[in-house]
C-alpha cells in the first residue's frame, strides 16, 4: 500500500483511483461488519457517510474550523446516529433495521437539502483543499482503511466477534445461550458507523465539496457500499478490500468509455454493469471473490488438463 502510489507517482489520476479504492475499503469494511459478520443488513449506509461528511463540513461553513476536525467529530456523529436508531429498530425483528436504515439516508437527504439555513442545502458546502498533491491524502485515507481492517479483524477474533456470528446464524438460539443480542448489535453497529463516519469526514475533506445529494445518495453511496461486499465476499475480513478495487476499476472502466477507445455512449452503463457483474458473482460464486476463491482457484488449476486433453 505504501508503495503502490510511487509507481504512478507522476500520474495525479491514479493517485485519485487509489483515494477512491481506499475510501471504499472503508466502507466496504464498514458494512461487511454489521451485515456480513452480524447479520443486520444496511440499505442505507449512506445516512452515516453523509452524517460524518456534515460533521466535517458544517463547522467550516459557520465557524470557518477546519473540516480535518471532522475525522475526530464525524465518527462520533455517525455512532450517536446508528445509536438512535439501534434503539429504535434492534429490539424489533424482521427486515426493520434494513429497512430504518433506507428511511434514515432518505430522511436525512431531504432534511439537509431543505434546512439552508443550517446545511446550505442544495448550494453545498466546499472547502478549498489542503494539498494540491493527491498523495497526502492516499496516505491519510490508507491509514484509515489499515485502522478498519484491523479493527474488524481484531473483532472477529475476539468474544465479541463469536457473539456477532452466533447472532447472524440464529439470534433465537444466541439469546438461549445468554447474549445480549441487543447489546451485540449495537455494539457493532457503533464500530460500523465510527468507520462509515470517517470515510464520510475524509470526503469531505478530499472532494472539498458536500451536498445533500451526494453525500446521502442512495445508488452512490449505499448500494455501491454494499456492491464492494457482496462482490468482495460477504463475512471476509479481505472482501471488502478486493471488491473496492474490483469495483473502482469496473467504474473507471465504463465512465472513462474504456479508456477513450470505446464509444462515448459505454460511459453511460456503468449502473448495467454493476448489476450484470453482480448476477455473475451471485451465480457463480455466492461468497463473492474472497469467500468462493477456492472455486476460482480450482478451475484455474483445471484449465490446463482440459486444453491438454
Amino acid at each position: 500500500m505504501l508503495v503502490a502510489p510511487l509507481t504512478v507517482y507522476t500520474s495525479t489520476y491514479f493517485q485519485g483511483l487509489l483515494v477512491l479504492i481506499m475510501m471504499w475499503v472503508v466502507m466496504g469494511n464498514s458494512w461487511n461488519l454489521l451485515a456480513g459478520y452480524t447479520g443486520q443488513v444496511s440499505f442505507g449506509h449512506a445516512a452515516f457517510f453523509g452524517i460524518g461528511a456534515y460533521a466535517s463540513g458544517l463547522p467550516f461553513h459557520h465557524w470557518k474550523l477546519s473540516p480535518w476536525w471532522g475525522l475526530l467529530t464525524g465518527g462520533l456523529a455517525a455512532v450517536l446516529l446508528g445509536y438512535l436508531l439501534g434503539k429504535l429498530v434492534f429490539r424489533l425483528r424482521g427486515p426493520y433495521f434494513a429497512l430504518g436504515t433506507l428511511a434514515s439516508a432518505e430522511i436525512l437527504r431531504l432534511v439537509f437539502g431543505e434546512e439552508e439555513w443550517l446545511t446550505a442545502g442544495h448550494n453545498g458546502i466546499f472547502y478549498m483543499g489542503t494539498w494540491t498533491s493527491k498523495l497526502p491524502y492516499y496516505y491519510v485515507i490508507t491509514a484509515i482503511a489499515l485502522l478498519s481492517l484491523v479493527a474488524v479483524k481484531m473483532i472477529t477474533r475476539s468474544k465479541l466477534g463469536f457473539y456477532c456470528l452466533s447472532i447472524r446464524e440464529d439470534q433465537d438460539a444466541a439469546a438461549a445461550l445468554g447474549i445480549d443480542t441487543t447489546r451485540t448489535k449495537n455494539l457493532s453497529l457503533a464500530v460500523s458507523t465510527f468507520f462509515a463516519g470517517l470515510a464520510g469526514a475524509f470526503y469531505m475533506i478530499y472532494m472539498g465539496f458536500i451536498d445533500p445529494e451526494v453525500v446521502f445518495a442512495l445508488h452512490n453511496i449505499s448500494i455501491i457500499t454494499i456492491l464492494v461486499g457482496i462482490i468482495g465476499g460477504v463475512g471476509t475480513v479481505w472482501g471488502p478490500a478486493v471488491g473496492a478495487l474490483i469495483m473502482v476499476f469496473v467504474q473507471e472502466l465504463f465512465r472513462s468509455s474504456f479508456f477513450g477507445i470505446g464509444p462515448s455512449w459505454i460511459s453511460r452503463m456503468h449502473a448495467l454493469a454493476f448489476g450484470a457483474l453482480v448476477v455473475v458473482v451471485i451465480l457463480t460464486m455466492a461468497g463473492g471473490v474472497v469467500g468462493d476463491w477456492h472455486l476460482l482457484a480450482r478451475r484455474f488449476r483445471r484449465a490446463p488438463r482440459k486444453e491438454g486433453a
